[in-house]
Order: C-alpha cells, then structure tokens, then sequence
C-alpha cells in the first residue's frame, strides 16, 4: 500500500517545527546525546513520511492496532518506539506485529514482560529495546512500577538480563503536571528516576539511558540528564480526538 505523500507546505510546516525542537534539543544536550522522538499519534502517515524524508527515524506512537497499520505501510528502516498504556491482552499482537519495533517504552509489571518477551521469541524478530515505565509522582492515575516496591523492579531488570528477545535499555517516567509547570527549578519526578538510574547502574553494573521530557517539559528533563525525550504536539500540532469524539 502506498502512503499519499503530505503537500509541500504541510511538508515544510512539519521539518521547520521538526528542526526548531531539535535546535533546542541540543542547546540543551550541550554535546551529549539525546534522541528526540517525534510522536506521531493520531496523525496520517503522510506527516510521518514527510518527516522521514527530511532524515527522521524515531517515531512515538500510543496504540497498538495504529503503530502496527503505519508500521505496515512505511519504511522498514524507521525506528518505531510503542509509548501508550500497554494492555496485557495487546502484549502479543505487539511483540509480533512490527518487526521494526525499536522500543517498548512503557513497560509496568513482570508479567506484561514475560508475554510480550513470548511473543517476540516466537515470532523469531529482531530484539527489542525495553524501558520500564516509573511511576515516579505517586499519582493513582499513572501507570508504572512504584519506587515503594523495588524489589519488583530488580525482578523484572534479572529477568530482562536472561532474555534474548528483549534488551533493557533504560526507565522511563512521566512527569506530574505540578513538576512540570513549576518554576523551583528541579524537577522532583525527573530526580528521583535520575537517582533510580544510579542505584541500578550500580547493582547490575549497567549504564541505563533515561526516557523523560516532553512537550511542555523536556528541555528541564535534558537538563536533568534525559537522553531521550518525546514530542508530539510541538512538532506535528494539536491531534484531533480519537475515534471523533
């Protein structure tokens, strides 16, 4: 199936935005490298492929059944990171759906591990790249492993150890509204994952990346010493609502 290219004025709308952010990106980054994912939810493939024509590979989609319609239709070398509320029954369709699956970002529990690592296994894909999502705001409305329960963390980081099919590249958080719009200066929730990277790196004698900052709020996470960080609205505009409502 071939993807209706964007018209040139949406394309050079999109790699002028694409470009600003990146700017910013590594103004901040000051040398060090941090990758920049441009979510793409929501938006037709023809944005993404305008973008990929302007040299991007690493795009952010929320739901499973989208990711692996555009992942179909688009060039196999794009970098696709899964960055939505992971279910337990979409573990599988995931796992075997997008051979070009760069990354689960939002991985909360051992058990959505084992399927998804089950399932990539016997589609016999390449590896894919694994965060484990930290609910680093204590907020009840947030997925990820709490940091009251380490011990489910180690868990999970020894099982990934032994795995073939997925490989632990880093934890990722998503910062509360009140952190990310405050103007003390650090962020609590981008602290404490920094300091959960420590403690890990230590004990597994690893070197993990870190996955936090957005739109509103990235060039702190940066600071901070994000080493990717994801950005939808900056660059693609406001979504519609899903499913028109």
């Amino acid at each position: 199936m071939t993807v209706e290219k964007a018209l040139a004025e949406r394309s050079a709308e999109l790699a002028s935005n694409y470009d600003k952010i990146w700017q910013q990106v590594q103004n901040k980054a000051k040398g060090r490298q941090v990758r920049l994912v441009a979510v793409s939810k929501l938006k037709p493939a023809s944005d993404i492929l305008a973008l990929y024509e302007h040299g991007v590979r690493h795009f952010g989609e929320n739901y499973v059944q989208e990711m692996i319609g555009k992942a179909n239709e688009l060039p196999k070398d794009i970098n696709w990171h899964f960055i939505g509320g992971l279910q337990s029954g979409k573990c599988k369709d995931l796992g075997k759906g997008i051979e070009n699956l760069y990354a689960v970002e939002t991985l909360d529990s051992l058990k959505k591990v084992k399927k998804l690592d089950n399932a990539r296994q016997n589609a016999k894909l390449p590896p894919i790249n694994i965060y484990l999502q930290i609910n680093t705001s204590s907020e009840s409305q947030k997925a990820g492993y709490s940091l009251d329960n380490l011990e489910e963390i180690y868990e999970t980081v020894e099982y990934l150890k032994q795995s073939e099919s997925l490989k632990l590249e880093g934890i990722m958080t998503i910062g509360s509204f009140a952190e990310s719009t405050s103007d003390a200066g650090i962020n609590q929730d981008f602290a404490r994952l920094a300091d959960l990277k420590k403690q890990l790196d230590e004990k597994y004698s690893v070197d993990l990346q870190l996955s936090m900052g957005m739109s509103s709020d990235f060039e702190a996470a940066i600071e901070q010493g994000s080493s990717s960080v994801r950005v939808g609205t900056s660059i693609f505009g406001a979504r519609p609502p899903r499913n028109g409502h």
